[in-house]
């Protein structure tokens, strides 16, 4: 500005054309003017090209990352909770089908199979899911089914999909009933669990506490009347846990197993199993002949299928690894010699099936 009051006082015939250029002091002035305001006029378009351009790159960077993201909406999936839904087994009887693969923060650790039974009285859930979080969408998906309340819990294994979303249901007013072997699996291992669960489920586990059954059941064989209707529990020592108890319907014909039945995935014979006790738990399948069988993996089952992907399974395996003790190979060599071709076809079969036939070897070398 202060150039502008220069010029327009001094006569510059540019501003004042009327005037001659040796008009007094006017032509000093002209001579210093008209050299810096080209200089400032060139260095004003300099500058508005240079912001121009910072526009132009800036809305071509705004493009870029529209698009970009736009891509990643279409090509990498957002991590998802699991969505919890119970499908009819038969009359008053339910199943939620977990996935088949690993625990996961996206199905917050809801690999496992649950079960619904609706009384007139109440509802009876078989299983109470990984985490109190999973556990308030298992009571969600059963506000679907019914409005009856659920006034049961029952706890089919000691492990963690079993059990430790007990303590939600627990602030519902359900009783948590399970074999009294399973107890004690429960006290030795939750705190692992959970431990286990927080690293792969972060934020999704908070709140969960691990809570124990109440009410115990002992024996092989008990029948609870639970909402009028007749609950046939079948425990033979264990099998994947020591607790592992099996659910049965005698008017439905339907039997709920724990981890007794896996179909379509490879079983996992873990440290706390004992497969010959497995395998007593099948022949009681077996001789209750169900129509239906929610397994504690994979899809509904008929009871050739279950055969098929457990029991054969673990009958070969059990024959093969006590040939290898009679014979006194060492369990490498035990592992190598099981033919797994035939259940190369169940998923995560790779992975567990060495696990499997080392601990089954073992096992046999303490019987």
């Amino acid at each position: 500005m202060a150039f502008a009051l220069v010029a327009h006082s001094s006569g510059d015939p540019l501003h004042n054309p009327g005037k001659s250029a040796a008009a007094g002091s006017g032509w000093p002035a002209r001579r210093l003017f008209l050299p810096l305001a080209r200089l400032l006029a060139r260095k004003a378009t300099q500058r508005h090209a240079r912001a121009r351009l910072i526009t132009d790159r800036r809305e071509l960077c705004r493009g870029r990352l529209g698009l970009l993201s736009a891509l990643l909406a279409v090509f990498i999936p957002h991590a998802s909770a699991v969505e919890v839904s119970f499908s009819r087994v038969s009359e008053g009887v339910y199943a939620h089908i977990g996935e088949t693969g690993a625990r996961s923060y996206d199905n917050q650790a809801l690999n496992a199979n649950i079960g619904l039974i609706v009384t007139p009285a109440g509802a009876v859930l078989i299983d109470s899911g990984a985490t109190f979080q999973s556990a308030q969408k298992i009571h969600a998906a059963v506000k679907k089914i019914t409005p009856q309340p659920v006034r049961w819990v029952i706890n089919t294994g000691g492990q963690d999909h079993r059990w430790l979303g007990n303590g939600y249901f627990a602030t519902q007013g359900a009783e948590l009933i399970a074999h009294a072997k399973a107890r004690p699996d429960m006290q030795a291992r939750g705190g692992d669990h959970l431990a286990a669960l927080t690293a792969v489920l972060k934020e999704r586990a908070k709140v969960t506490v691990p809570m124990l059954p109440t009410r115990l059941i002992d024996g092989d064989d008990a029948s609870l009347e639970l909402g009028g209707m007749t609950l046939a529990l079948r425990h033979r020592g264990g099998g994947h846990t020591p607790g592992d108890m099996m659910v049965w319907l005698p008017a439905q014909k339907v039997l709920l197993r724990g981890d007794i039945v896996y179909v379509e995935r490879m079983l996992s014979v873990i440290p706390e199993s004992n497969t010959r006790a497995w395998l007593a738990a099948f022949e009681v399948i077996e001789a209750l002949s169900p129509q239906h069988i929610v397994p504690g993996h994979g899809k509904l089952s008929t009871l050739a299928l279950a055969r098929a992907d457990t029991a054969d399974y673990q009958g070969a395996l059990r024959a093969n690894m006590k040939k290898s003790v009679d014979e006194g190979l060492d369990v490498s060599a035990a592992v190598r010699s099981f033919d797994a071709a035939p259940y190369n076809r169940l998923l995560n079969a790779a992975e567990l099936m060495p696990g499997n036939a080392s601990r089954t070897y073992l096992e046999l070398e303490r019987e």
